[in-house]
């Protein structure tokens, strides 16, 4: 039986030389890959209480939207500055040059609601840290985060330690 791992493609020294990079788009190529990382992306929610999943953009949209629809949640996006068209709130964080900025509809968490955050790959945390504060400012409760991927080696979980969060697969180098 094929593990998520097999369907991951990696190829050595892109973006730069020395970065073995962890391509996602091989998983969603096939179809059973795409299902398996969906349904092993589930089992790390079984007895999570949610109501609802967020996922960042972009790859935390394909991944996050379909565990919504298998757990019967509405789904939230969580974008970049400019692209949303109701009101937003915004939370901005480093990047290694300069920064960025993510937003969130004010009315997509409601108080009291726990989320469950979900994305590709945690590398250095940043990203998904903002989105936590952004539900937190909602008043909502960050239960758990999902990830696909990660990449240990950059120690973004470190950024990460106050919350729940689990990966698929994890890789030791970046």
């Amino acid at each position: 039986m094929k593990k998520v791992e097999d369907y991951i493609r990696t190829i050595p020294d892109f973006p730069e030389p020395g970065i073995m990079f962890r391509d996602v788009t091989s998983i969603l190529q096939d179809a059973e890959g795409f299902k398996l990382a969906i349904d092993e992306m589930k089992k790390l929610l079984d007895g999570v209480e949610c109501d609802v999943i967020a996922g960042a953009e972009s790859r935390g949209f394909i991944f996050g939207a379909p565990l919504a629809y298998a757990l019967g949640k509405p789904f939230v996006l969580v974008r970049k500055k400019g692209k949303l068209p109701c009101e937003t709130i915004e939370q901005s964080y480093d990047l290694e040059y300069g920064q960025a900025t993510i937003e969130m509809h004010k009315d997509a968490i409601q108080p009291g609601q726990k989320v469950v955050i979900v994305d590709d790959l945690i590398a250095t945390g940043g990203t998904i840290e903002a989105a936590c504060k952004l539900v937190e400012q909602l008043g909502g409760e960050v239960v758990k985060i999902v990830f696909l991927m990660e990449l240990a080696g950059l120690n973004g979980r470190e950024k990460l330690a106050k919350y729940d969060v689990e990966a698929v697969v994890t890789y030791e180098g970046k």
